[in-house]
């Protein structure tokens, strides 16, 4: 029975999404609840599975192809079992002389429903269908065939390439373009950015804080914490518990604007803006004010991991009432952060300098890092900014604060 395989429900205001990377092609065996293809949405990457156990039959849309909710863009058929070997296929067969014919003859046939990996490979490569010889079932060309097909032409004897024409060498000088479509988290990333910078009054102000007493807090009880706690103690979770503290004595930071009203949260979800394969993300934190640090170390790790693994959910990314950015790690000394709407602050890190600072009338080397605030001016005035950072600076300089919540 054939049992066809269709675009998952949609995460809300998400309308269409992209078919990214096929797992399986026509001909291939699937189990049930096995991933046959990743569907790309402006936010998140959705794995869709097979309902059944079964083969490949049919591949509706190619990579790169826009779908909607619920379109059909597979078919299995239930209970069928992958073709054999191509090696084995052929010792069975009785006559030697039709095994040279069966294959171009079928091929000839199925040319038409070539899955859309194959017939892209064939337009890409100038090839003829009936020039290669397809192992899949019933003959049908994989794309495996394609690639040994390729393969087997490009290490053919240096005589037979005598007569074709001299391949073309890059000359000095020659400057090479390519050009690759946006994915669509990509795509929806920058709408968003430069949305933000057309709606909002966005303004960036700048400190710097001392992270000496940080370190050796860090220093003297990461082996204990990391033994007691199964995570390690990182930069974040001091930067993050800093800035609640902060969020709680400036409300406004903490808002946001919808139409002419200002909405103040009581809550304090803090994305996490992180790096991934596909682009930017920002997973989110909820109600940090009632984590441990270990558990905003533990969260933190488990976003970063998943974000590299691509396996983000929706309920991930949604909500959020500020965001920490750490460029620092990769080496960023300064920068004004976008902030990303509807929220009205970003807070900017980065990387930790040794620099020269006066104490007490001497100059000392301190480990140094500047902090960057990017606000909504419409509803952030200058003056609560300034004191938002400050009191960053002043926690992260003096835990204690943190602890004490002073």
């Amino acid at each position: 029975m054939s049992v066809e395989i269709k675009v998952p429900i949609l995460p809300e205001s998400v309308s269409e999404a992209t078919v990214a990377t096929w797992h399986k092609q026509v001909g291939d065996a699937v189990s049930i609840d096995e991933n046959i293809v990743d569907i790309e949405t402006e936010k998140v990457v959705l794995e869709v599975p097979s309902t059944v156990n079964g083969v490949i039959k049919e591949l509706l849309v190619e990579e790169g192809a826009t779908v909607g909710e619920q379109d059909v863009i597979a078919i299995v058929e239930e209970g069928a079992s992958a073709a054999a070997p191509a090696e084995k296929a052929e010792e069975k067969a009785p006559e030697p002389a039709a095994k040279s014919e069966a294959p171009a003859e079928t091929n000839s046939e199925d040319a038409d429903k070539l899955s859309p990996a194959v017939r892209k490979m064939l337009a890409e490569n100038n090839l003829s269908a009936s020039a290669i010889k397809g192992t899949g079932k019933n003959g049908r060309i994989l794309k495996e065939d394609v690639l040994a097909h390729l393969e087997n032409a490009s290490s053919a004897p240096a005589a037979s390439s005598k007569s074709a024409a001299p391949a073309k060498t890059p000359q000095a000088g020659e400057r090479n373009e390519r050009r690759v479509p946006m994915t669509r988290l990509r795509a929806t990333i920058a709408r968003r950015l430069k949305e933000a910078q057309d709606t909002q009054a966005m303004l960036t102000t700048f400190n710097d804080v001392n992270l000496q007493a940080v370190i050796d807090l860090r220093s003297q009880y990461k082996e204990l914490f990391e033994k007691k706690h199964g995570t390690r103690l990182g930069f974040m979770s001091f930067f993050v518990k800093a800035a609640i503290e902060a969020l709680k004595r400036f409300p406004a930071v903490n808002a946001s604007i919808d139409g002419n009203d200002i909405v103040y949260h009581d809550y304090y979800d803090v994305g996490i803006a992180a790096s991934s394969p596909r682009g930017l993300v920002v997973p989110v934190l909820r109600d940090v004010d009632q984590m441990s640090f270990a558990d905003v170390e533990k969260n933190i790790g488990e976003y970063g991991q998943k974000a590299k693994d691509g396996k983000l959910t929706m309920e991930d990314l949604v909500g959020g009432t500020f965001t920490v950015s750490n460029g620092g790690v990769f080496g960023s000394m300064l920068s004004t952060p976008i902030v990303n709407p509807p929220q009205s602050a970003i807070l900017g890190m980065h990387r930790i300098e040794e620099r020269p600072v006066a104490e007490n009338g001497q100059v000392v080397i301190r480990p140094m890092m500047y902090l960057a605030l990017t606000y909504d001016h419409r509803i952030i005035d200058g003056k609560e900014s300034v004191l938002f950072l400050r009191t960053i600076k002043e926690c992260l300089e003096d835990p204690a604060r943190l602890l004490l919540e002073l």
